[in-house]
């Protein structure tokens, strides 16, 4: 499977009716917003584009992700927000019959979501659950994961909100869900089912609940918002305010490349060129170009006053035209191009 960077010769936002942006890392750092978040997402709603805020987070109720957002200059009501726990309560429905006994182990957010859904919250293994629904709560102990594992090791359905390893606040990168869901698969053995991100089931969900026909992904990580766009099918923007870099996006495998790149969320309000090929097996973005060459990535910068990401993108497209066609990018060569 191959995939390339596209063009859009009118802004993202204009050229897509709704967009399912993701939280951590998009749109802010823990309780700190992202510069330039808030002034990119109001443009992009004054062009006439819709936003669904799509998170893997499953430890908060919609109405307090809302809050925040709204807080933080993005106003935003309940409605707009899509969550892992609304996701992992649906996905219970595959395994277990409405009614079923099951164990939360996470936040507010998937109680809450669990319970709409039918099912009967339970506090603990010694309550024979029919199932486990995990999601990240930063209030989770040792007992919390031990009482999962004692379910799931008596035969209980293990689902999970979702695997991020990491999850990016204000001070750095903390053990994400897929942290904590590990403790319980190495005391198990057993491997959950999950419904986060890179599942597209939530990007389709949100989709179908805003009845759009032209739906653009935004996140900020490779391996979950834009391995689910390519999953779902969806065209993805990666913006580099959070967990993946642009040298990330050099060497990223053919099913986790994004279709469009931007320094932040004002990506959504210009134009963006695709690199092309040109003589000498260079590929051009705007005047930057780079090629490789026996395995080695080089680049050629343009004007001073060009746009860096121009750079990455034509790094893009000469790593991966490279190794699409069987050969393999030294990762040595390729830099950490500043955006």
């Amino acid at each position: 499977m191959s995939a390339t960077l596209l063009g859009s010769a009118i802004p993202l936002a204009q050229a897509y009716d709704l967009a399912l942006v993701d939280l951590d890392g998009v749109t802010y750092k823990g309780h700190e917003p992202i510069e330039f978040a808030a002034e990119g997402l109001r443009s992009a709603r004054a062009a006439g584009l819709r936003l669904v805020f799509v998170t893997n987070n499953a430890s908060r109720e919609p109405e307090s992700v809302s809050d925040q957002l709204t807080s933080l200059d993005i106003p935003a009501q309940p409605k707009d927000v899509m969550t892992a726990a609304q996701a992992c309560a649906r996905l219970l429905g595959d395994h277990v019959d409405p009614g079923a006994r099951v164990l939360v182990v996470g936040g507010a957010g998937l109680v809450t979501a669990v319970t709409e859904a039918g099912y009967v919250v339970v506090q603990s293994a010694d309550d024979a659950p029919d199932a486990v629904a995990q999601g990240f709560a930063p209030s989770l102990g040792w007992a919390d994961l031990a009482e999962a594992a004692y379910a799931v090791a008596g035969g209980a359905v293990h689902v999970v909100s979702n695997l991020d390893l990491s999850l990016p606040t204000a001070r750095g990168f903390a053990p994400g869900n897929g942290a904590l869901v590990g403790a319980v698969v190495a005391a198990t053995g057993v491997q959950p089912f999950s419904a986060g991100k890179p599942s597209p089931a939530m990007y389709a969900m949100a989709i179908e609940r805003a009845g759009a026909s032209r739906p653009l992904v935004v996140g900020d990580r490779l391996d979950t918002d834009l391995a689910g766009a390519r999953a779902g099918g969806y065209p993805g923007l990666h913006v580099l305010t959070g967990v993946n870099s642009a040298r990330d996006d050099i060497l990223a495998h053919p099913g986790e490349r994004p279709d469009f790149i931007g320094a932040d969320l004002r990506s959504l309000l210009v134009p963006h060129t695709a690199p092309t090929a040109a003589a000498g097996g260079w590929w051009e973005c705007d005047g930057s170009a780079a090629r490789v060459t026996g395995g080695r990535l080089e680049v050629r910068e343009g004007a001073p006053d060009a746009d860096p990401v121009d750079l990455v993108r034509a790094a893009c497209a000469a790593a991966w035209a490279f190794t699409d066609a069987g050969g393999v990018v030294d990762p040595t060569t390729v830099p950490d191009l500043a955006v």
